[in-house]
């Protein structure tokens, strides 16, 4: 990685502003976090700069309380969460900017947790103001919120103009080692997997991967737009019409690398156990809801023979029984594939711990969003900020 990193750093007596992404799920008007998962991500960065003698300001958004103080937002639970997994001290600041956060900033070993950014309209705007002010509460940068790398933001972006060096956490690091080898440099065969809904949310992914790998793997509704524009029957499918014709052209341009679904399963109402029914072809009054059994036989097997695999978005109606089979399938083909595998979005990420296989992918990204803007070809402005090493 091209990027410095915070190893490169000396961070002994420094105070680091780091950008972590403490987003997480809260409950119970704002009291109660469902999930600590995003917190446990940056704790290994947390930890490793404590060891290094730092002092600690991190900073993170949570929710959208557009630009205003919404209580049920706020980073006081994440707060005592911290403390629990850190097993010391986190200092809650009143605000992220301004004088009495000023006068809270910690020594060495200390750690202090800033208010959500996002309380600041500025934060989104890239406001230079409010990024200078940002900056003066560090003196070294550290980015390890991969899940918010797509989004120049005055803490993601805009305070590197007035605090460097900038560096990568341990978490970013690892998040763009993973997606810079499977797109970069790929061992192949390559193989590409993407589902959800809609063509339209994946055009500029369609469009990269076809540049590099060796087959691209189409499930989820937005196989139905594929194949509508093969001139298949599609019932009552999820189908974008307007994307039918952009369809045709990514099949002509995709050569033989495009694999759709041979097979379907299909049911009349869009609901968990609803009765169903194998089919080659989509009847009318139907509607496809997974990939059929024939078509997770072979994905898995184009699976079997890959070296490199990058996967986004699930096979079929994957939250509602029996419908998300084809994307298990999916996940048991990933995991015992033995390719270096690379998984991304939610819903892959679900159907992966869902089949108790985490352990067998090599990476699964934290950041649905900015993976899939790395994966279209696309700069991440989070990451093109940080200092070259």
């Amino acid at each position: 990685m091209a990027k410095l990193s915070i190893r490169d750093l000396d961070l002994k007596g420094k105070r680091v502003f780091m950008r972590v992404d403490f987003n997480v799920p809260l409950a119970n008007g704002g009291q109660e976090i469902t999930s600590d998962k995003r917190i446990k991500a940056a704790l290994p960065t947390i930890q490793y700069a404590l060891e290094q003698g730092a002092g600690l300001v991190l900073a993170s958004h949570l929710g959208r309380p557009k630009g205003k103080i919404n209580p049920e937002m706020s980073l006081k639970p994440v707060a005592a969460r911290l403390a629990e997994l850190l097993g010391r001290e986190v200092r809650m600041a009143p605000d992220c900017v301004g004088p009495v956060v000023e006068a809270m900033l910690p020594a060495p070993g200390e750690v202090l947790l800033l208010e959500n950014l996002r309380y600041h309209a500025e934060e989104e705007k890239n406001d230079p103001e409010f990024a200078r002010q940002l900056a003066a509460l560090g003196e070294v940068y550290v980015n390890d919120a991969f899940g918010t790398a797509h989004r120049a933001h005055a803490s993601t972006e805009g305070i590197i103009q007035f605090l460097k060096p900038a560096a990568a956490g341990l978490l970013m690091e690892k998040e763009l080692e993973y997606l810079f080898k499977c797109t970069q440099s790929p061992e192949h065969p390559c193989v590409g997997i993407l589902g959800g809904a809609k063509v339209s949310d994946k055009i500029e992914v369609i469009e990269n991967l076809l540049k590099f790998v060796d087959k691209l793997l189409i499930g989820g509704a937005m196989a139905y737009t594929f194949a509508k524009a093969q001139g298949q029957p599609v019932g009552k499918s999820l189908v974008e019409a307007d994307k039918v014709e952009l369809a045709t052209s990514l099949l002509a341009k995709a050569g033989g690398k495009l694999l759709l679904p041979v097979d379907h399963v299909v049911a009349e109402l869009f609901e968990a156990n609803a009765p169903n029914e194998v089919v080659t072809e989509i009847p009318e009054g139907k509607m496809g809801m997974d990939i059929g059994p024939a078509t997770r036989k072979a994905f898995a097997e184009v699976l079997s023979g890959a070296k490199t695999i990058i996967w986004n978005g699930p096979m079929g109606v994957f939250e509602k029984t029996p419908f998300d089979a084809g994307t298990v399938a999916v996940a048991e083909a990933v995991a015992n594939s033995g390719a270096l595998s690379v998984v991304g979005g939610g819903d892959s990420e679900k159907a992966v711990k869902q089949a108790g296989l985490s352990a067998k992918i090599s990476h699964i990204s934290t950041g649905g969003g900015a993976s899939l803007e790395f994966l279209s070809g696309l700069t991440l402005p989070g990451v093109a900020a940080l200092s070259e090493k």
